[in-house]
């Protein structure tokens, strides 16, 4: 707690950056949580009428993929920030946190953010060209937005290097206050010393 006080005095704009990307990230993601319990309602009522009623819509169906979609890219970021994406952990979780914050910020440098901007740049024109065409599905009755589920894409990727970039930032705030926190306690133990000396 004190850390994170110490952080926001020292680096007030920074933190003030992490704290705006956080909440974007949130609440997208608590946004596609309700996504969640549409798309299990929209599949349930597919297979009633379907297998009950021998009734069926493409659009419907179609919904369930752009919501699963729209869950999993959208929700991506915040999945991150919170530390919950699949991982196989070796070595990491027996790290000190200075060295974890360290791997954070390596693998946020040279994975994370350069991966999602190759994505985005090699989609831009992939999804551009569909909205060139406002295409939409080629299913007869099918929901007429394919350019829009394409576009998600570049929601993602742009949201997970704004993430990125939070988690750098909080991860140098996390060792610079290390840093300050350890040469303040070495400086009150000198003084102590210094001051336990016979004149």
């Amino acid at each position: 707690m004190s850390s994170d006080l110490s952080q926001q005095t020292r680096f007030p704009l920074l933190q003030t950056v992490v704290e705006k990307i956080d909440f974007i990230n949130l609440s997208l993601c608590k946004l596609v949580s309700w996504f969640t319990l549409l798309m299990v309602v929209t599949t349930l009522l597919i297979v009633i009428l379907r297998y009950g009623f021998s009734i069926g819509w493409i659009a419907m169906q179609e919904s369930v993929i752009y919501l699963h979609a729209m869950v999993f890219l959208l929700g991506s970021a915040h999945t991150l920030r919170v530390n919950e994406h699949v991982r196989v952990d070796i070595f990491y979780r027996r790290f000190t946190a200075k060295k974890q914050a360290k791997v954070d910020i390596f693998g946020s440098l040279f994975l994370l953010m350069p991966v999602n901007i190759f994505v985005f740049v090699i989609s831009y024109e992939y999804v551009a060209r569909s909205w060139s065409i406002l295409e939409a599905s080629q299913e007869a009755g099918g929901i007429p937005a394919v350019f829009f589920l394409k576009t998600l894409i570049l929601i993602f990727a742009f949201i997970m290097v704004l993430q990125g970039v939070a988690e750098v930032i909080r991860n140098s705030l996390q060792l610079a206050s290390a840093s300050v926190a350890h040469s303040e306690t070495n400086t009150k133990t000198n003084t102590k010393t210094t001051s336990g000396e016979p004149n």
